[in-house]
């Protein structure tokens, strides 16, 4: 389909149609993913992944990868492994090699000395709260720097020599002179650079200041000549410093364009608060299952193609969207129930005896592998006289005619396997079940029944002689609230939920035992799990990555 044919999905693509049917740029369409290397990506960073490299993609175009790596105090090398490790994951490679504001560090300057020259940047020597008070408030103008009006040469002058390193930390900035009565208080002469005496990650001890990010972000778009600089609404309020340095300049035209925030049910997207959960002991590091962040969604076992798919299918709007953990996790099942294997797992063991059943004989039942995948196959399992089954699968007393699972004579089938009748059971001096007791029938084998009885319940088993013990580690959020952020007279830690991960062993069937980290399974009637880098061979660690269906109720 040609450029032409194409329509526009959101507001986004009609400006791009719009501009492409201009010849604005030459037709072309250049998007950027800027990230600041100071923590992992979370799942509002996969929106605007999904928003900028989709969008070049529908067009024919390329997108950037750029570190916004202009504060050397919070940067770290291991960050920027994680972000490219991170996109690379969720499906996208960026256009040529890994850019970095850090790169323009001397054509930032440039750009610097350039608005000197033309007297519309100083140096200032205010301190930061006397800064503060000089842009006023809304609606209140604010005051001049009684060092507004240095002479351009003056400026210079003590510019390089911050650059050179005379000056401690805090003693002066650099500011732009635009209006301290505009009514966007970022326009209010913002300072661009800042005095700071620390090694950066990649430039080391070459340079003691650094621009700020409203100075360093649109600079180097327009240096790489990005066409649509695609940000969420939170930058709204910079579009217009964006623009003035751009013109000031006389740059690269690059083009600011916000789009909603994406924020989910019971996840918090903010770098410095999923900092506070790792530093403070509240979560296992970035990784946590248990965390917003993609490296953290990626060990709990949510495929990449989910999230794409759900970043997608919520949509690209101008107004902030809060969408529900239950559709983020009907988008997980919905890849898992195509790709993942069932497997039998019980993650509440209690011993099942058959009384009738020949001892130390073993025989190999088939069983499907996945019903959705025919190509799938199928696989065998051991099966003999004594099973596991789930604890909460039998009943002393059922309570109703509809209670279908294992109590006094009742029958049940055993998946792929026999018909049983429960015979009764042996408890311990409180009252704990502790062994099931049960006869089968031999002509009732999965796929040969011939015993024309009818059992309505099916229950998943483990045979107890090739039973591989499983660690397996049981999610709820991490917080009782689905948008802990929003309480302003209380702080988003009184919301963690202490029964966010429950940590049980099961008996899984012997295969899993030779599951590499990062498979994923169905656990027949418990939910979808997937392998944890934790496991050792023969010794997996399993992580609950969505249930069959939601139960969470908050």
């Amino acid at each position: 389909m040609s450029t032409a044919d194409k329509k526009a999905d959101n507001f986004i693509e009609e400006i791009i149609l719009e501009d492409l049917a201009n010849g604005k740029h030459g037709g072309r369409i250049h998007t950027r993913f800027p990230p600041e290397p100071n923590g992992y990506l979370h799942l509002g960073h996969a929106k605007a992944i999904v928003i900028n490299f989709e969008t070049a993609r529908k067009f024919g175009g390329k997108t950037n990868l750029r570190m916004d790596d202009t504060n050397p105090s919070t940067e770290e090398t291991l960050y920027v492994d994680n972000i490219q490790h991170d996109i690379r994951w969720l499906g996208y490679e960026w256009e040529g090699e890994t850019r970095y504001a850090s790169d323009y560090f001397e054509d930032l300057y440039g750009f610097a000395l350039r608005l000197i020259d033309k007297g519309l940047a100083y140096v200032d020597e205010s301190s930061a709260a006397e800064i503060e008070a000089q842009k006023g408030d809304i609606g209140v103008p604010g005051t001049h720097s009684p060092y507004r009006d240095r002479s351009p040469e003056e400026n210079r002058d003590l510019f390089s020599r911050m650059r050179a390193g005379e000056f401690p930390d805090g003693s002066k900035v650099l500011r732009a002179k635009i209006d301290m009565a505009h009514p966007n208080l970022l326009l209010r002469d913002p300072v661009l650079y800042r005095i700071k005496h620390e090694a950066h990650h990649r430039t080391g001890d070459a340079w003691c200041i650094y621009p700020l990010y409203d100075f360093a972000h649109g600079q180097s778009d327009s240096l790489e000549e990005i066409t649509h600089s695609l940000c969420s609404l939170e930058f709204r309020h910079h579009r217009d410093l964006y623009n003035w340095l751009i013109d000031a300049l006389e740059i690269f035209p690059s083009r600011q364009i916000e789009f909603a925030r994406m924020n989910v049910d019971y996840f918090i997207t903010s770098k410095r608060r999923l900092k506070m959960l790792v530093d403070d002991g509240i979560v296992t590091g970035w990784d946590d299952a248990r965390m917003s962040t993609l490296a953290g969604l990626r060990r709990k076992g949510y495929p990449a193609e989910a999230i794409r798919n759900f970043c997608m299918d919520t949509g690209v709007t101008r107004r902030d969207s809060q969408q529900t953990l239950d559709l983020l996790e009907y988008k997980v099942r919905e890849v898992l129930n195509r790709d993942a294997d069932r497997y039998m797992a019980v993650l509440d063991p209690v011993k099942l005896v058959i009384t009738n059943y020949p001892e130390g004989k073993t025989e190999w039942l088939d069983t499907e592998n996945n019903p959705e995948n025919e190509a799938s196959g199928t696989r065998q399992l051991p099966f003999s006289r004594e099973l596991y089954v789930e604890r909460e699968d039998y009943r002393k007393e059922p309570q109703n005619r509809k209670y279908f699972r294992l109590a006094p004579d009742k029958d049940v089938r055993l998946k792929s396997a026999y018909i049983i009748h429960c015979d009764g059971h042996e408890e311990d001096a409180e009252g704990n079940v502790t062994q099931i007791n049960c006869t089968y029938y031999p002509d009732s084998r999965s796929g040969e029944d011939t015993s024309g009885i009818k059992a309505k319940g099916t229950l998943h088993w483990v045979n107890a002689a090739t039973a591989v013990d499983l660690e397996a580690r049981l999610y709820e959020p991490l917080f009782t609230d689905p948008t802990p952020m929003d309480h302003e007279d209380r702080d988003f830690l009184e919301f963690i939920n202490p029964n966010s991960l429950t940590v049980v062993t099961a008996k899984g069937e012997p295969a899993l035992a030779e599951a590499g980290v990062g498979d994923s399974f169905q656990f027949l009637r418990k939910g979808y799990f997937t392998v944890d880098p934790d496991s050792a061979p023969g010794k997996p660690v399993v992580n609950l990555t969505v249930g069959l269906k939601s139960s969470w109720k908050g």
